[in-house]
């Protein structure tokens, strides 16, 4: 194939780079889109779902097409204006998706009335990533043509621009996770691939001598913007209470502060899942509740925490616990950090980076309480609520030893989420109390091997200082006795995204309906009101 008037396309290192950085792309803006979903959607296996799947519909529509065009058109520069147009769109990602994401969500509020968590991402992720992801699905088809000299190596062509694809995917896989969203965030790390694929589309049109002015200003807009000041938030929509958002390997983090309270939250939408009362006081959510635990135990010396946050438990183990010993793990060393500089998680918390179960297994020590606080609303990692888990957490008890699980979803239709978590422990512990917190979606559920750990708890509430005695009194008068069942969950079999998805869904649901009355009875301008 002669390339007259293009010498680039006279080597073909420079089309195998084309295939190199594609791939590349492709996998960090697939990662780059589990980010900016996250926050509003969790990023549980089902969202996970819905990007891979939407994603591999559009590559596949756009192998298809890229092959015909390929054929009707051979020649390249039809390939490097889509790859500048992909460039384009990917550097407005940052800036238009959340709203993308607040008007879909918005839209689809109005009529959907379930699986409102499923439509309501694919529906995003439709309108986000199905157009640019076509367009790089059409690169190898066209570089095929492109860079094919004869039939005698077709075959050698095609498998090494697959396999400088497929490495770009690798690194792409590796790079935005570890190193660009963790360094400067997500939307920098779509400007970053955005701008590659602008500088490629711009080398092409220089060795052309066509389209170099249209394509060099957008490779140094999408450029400059990568090293420009850049105040992104995820709630856009929240006021100046907001002290930090930032982004590590596993969560989006926010730190808000008011004058009564500081608190972290993983997601935009549900939840908070670290708080700390300036004043020392009670925080009113199921933590409280959770310090029926150390009553319940025959001793409180040693307490380890599986999803330590920030501390919030930890603080109050040892405010009303003086002396005792806490250990806590958490999988987010980022948090940690947050802890020590925004909470003032205290010294004497032993603060453990890692993933609690696997932790916990290669741990010989024993405790006299262990809390499990890992469940973040539809993200349940399944291997922290099988039967095998829970057998871990009772051998690591000591004699008298109590287990507490909070559980952040709490529903009552038969086979719920908490009703499979419920009769799992039941079936590694003899005896199981749950209370149900009185704000929120929360229930507690403390589990123990000692017949006595209820008459102690009994014993034990009236004795406490004013504010904790309240607390149990609710918990007394509220707790209930965990018979069990058959819904049981264990490391080969749990299907906690669905079973999250279906609580969430309930409680969506609940929410939506009582939105579609008000624009029913009031008409839509009220929302704004």
């Amino acid at each position: 194939m002669e390339n007259k008037g293009a010498p680039i396309l006279g080597r073909k290192v420079f089309l195998y780079a084309t295939s190199f950085f594609s791939g590349m792309s492709v996998m960090a803006i697939e990662l780059g889109a589990s980010r900016l979903l996250a926050p509003y959607f969790s990023s549980s296996q089902i969202v996970w779902t819905v990007i891979i799947g939407t994603i591999m519909i559009a590559m596949a529509i756009g192998n298809v097409w890229g092959g015909r065009s390929a054929d009707k058109h051979p020649e390249p520069e039809r390939l490097f204006k889509r790859l500048l147009l992909v460039a384009i769109w990917t550097a407005l990602i940052p800036f238009i998706g959340r709203w993308v994401i607040a008007g879909v969500t918005g839209l689809l509020a109005l009529f959907i009335k379930s699986n409102f968590l499923v439509w309501a991402s694919m529906g995003s992720c439709l309108v986000l990533f199905v157009f640019p992801l076509m367009l790089l699905g059409t690169v190898t088809p066209s570089l095929m043509k492109a860079t094919t000299e004869s039939l005698d190596d077709n075959g050698k062509t095609l498998g090494e621009l697959e396999a400088l694809n497929t490495i770009g995917s690798i690194i792409g896989t590796f790079l935005p996770t570890f190193v660009t969203i963790p360094a400067v965030g997500t939307a920098r790390t779509f400007l970053i691939f955005a701008a590659i694929l602008a500088i490629i589309s711009l080398a092409f049109f220089i060795s052309r001598r066509r389209w170099i002015a249209r394509s060099a200003v957008c490779a140094a807009v999408i450029a400059g913007l990568v090293f420009a000041p850049m105040n992104y938030s995820f709630a856009f929509w929240e006021g100046d209470d907001v002290v930090l958002e930032d982004e590590s390997i596993y969560n989006y983090l926010q730190v808000k502060e008011d004058e009564r309270r500081i608190a972290l939250s993983t997601n935009v939408a549900f939840g908070v899942q670290s708080i700390k009362i300036k004043d020392g006081g009670m925080t009113g959510m199921y933590y409280d509740y959770a310090l029926a635990a150390p009553l319940m135990a025959e001793q409180a010396e040693d307490v380890l925490i599986l999803g330590l946050g920030t501390g919030t438990f930890a603080e109050q183990c040892l405010k009303y616990f003086p002396g005792c010993s806490v250990t806590g793990v958490e999988i987010d060393q980022k948090i940690v950090d947050i802890s020590r500089e925004y909470f003032d998680l205290p010294d004497e918390v032993e603060a453990i980076t890692g993933d609690g179960r696997a932790w916990l297994t290669a741990s010989e020590e024993k405790w006299d309480v262990i809390m499990v606080d890992a469940y973040q609303d539809i993200t349940i990692p399944f291997q922290m609520s099988s039967v095998e888990f829970f057998t871990e957490v009772y051998e690591h008890l000591r004699p008298g030893g109590v287990m507490v699980v909070n559980m952040s979803m709490r529903s009552e239709s038969e086979g719920s989420m908490n009703e499979y978590l419920m009769d799992t422990i039941r079936s590694v512990f003899p005896y199981c109390y749950a209370v149900r917190v009185s704000s929120g979606t929360n229930m507690e559920l403390f589990a123990s091997a000692d017949a006595d750990a209820l008459a102690r708890f009994e014993s034990r509430r009236g004795e406490q200082p004013e504010d904790y005695a309240a607390i149990m009194q609710r918990v007394h008068d509220d707790m209930f006795t965990v018979e069990g069942g058959d819904y049981i969950l264990t490391d080969d079999k749990a299907p906690v995204e669905l079973l999250g998805m279906a609580v969430l869904d309930e409680i969506i649901g609940t929410e939506l309906d009582a939105l579609r009355e008000q624009i029913r009875d009031e008409g839509i301008m009220s929302l704004l009101e």
